[in-house]
């Protein structure tokens, strides 16, 4: 019970903070705002990541905390794990990769109309910051995303639901549906996206421990999409 209710409290009330209140330019697009984008990440991200590890950590101690995340939270006992990389290396290619398919399948399903509906037509595109002010921002926030997400979608409850599903395969299932549901507002190919992404990151948390290296892969394709952005808008 307590998972699910963790979801509904860290990701439903701030879900306008994914960009589902936020109204999409006439061309698709999702406007890009530094102040809105800053607000967001002090008064969403921040307060709900606190609340999470405060969570977590308040089941375990130090002296019994896993050994991959003692270094995040008590630096001078631990320090970066190589382990980390790996799935930093292999997730943040992993992730362009997935997000570059999906819009090859959009293009294919546009090009040849296979999917007549609009809905399925073109995938909503972020708008790129336009100062160096809006980059620092961006940057802060798509990392805190990631760092929020991973640690819930993947550390949380991966980890969290081992007894009652003992299966890595079931408890991959249940954070990847959770993890899609929060890219609703991103329409059907967001949600494939998020799937797949989902999908994959669980194989590398389970594989490596190491909820920092995904994180850092997470945030870094969060910012490879608003760079790639810039070249759209």
């Amino acid at each position: 019970m307590e998972p699910l209710i963790l979801y509904f409290v860290l990701f439903f009330p701030g879900i306008y903070a994914s960009g589902i209140s936020v109204e999409a330019a006439p061309n698709g697009t999702i406007p890009f705002s530094t102040i809105r984008e800053l607000g967001r990440t002090l008064t969403y991200t921040v307060p709900s990541l606190a609340l999470l590890w405060y969570i977590i950590l308040g089941r375990v101690s130090a002296d019994k905390m896993p050994e991959r995340m003692k270094w995040f939270f008590f630096p001078w006992l631990k320090k970066l794990q190589k382990r980390d990389l790996f799935p930093f290396a292999a997730g943040l290619p992993g992730l362009i990769l997935i997000g570059l398919a999906i819009s090859q399948l959009v293009s294919i399903a546009s090009v040849y109309e296979i999917l007549p509906n609009r809905s399925f037509s073109q995938p909503l595109l972020v708008e790129a910051p336009g100062n160096v002010w809006g980059w620092i921002v961006m940057a802060f926030s798509c990392i805190g995303t990631g760092y929020l997400e991973e640690s819930y979608f993947r550390y949380y409850l991966l980890t969290r639901l081992e007894n009652a599903l003992p299966s890595p395969v079931f408890r991959t299932i249940i954070s990847t549906i959770l993890f899609s549901f929060c890219h609703m507002y991103e329409g059907p190919w967001g949600i494939l996206n998020a799937v797949l992404a989902g999908l994959f990151l669980s194989t590398l948390f389970i594989r490596y421990g190491s909820v920092h290296g995904i994180a850092w892969a997470h945030g870094a394709y969060n910012i490879f999409v608003y760079v790639m952005g810039n070249f759209v808008t």
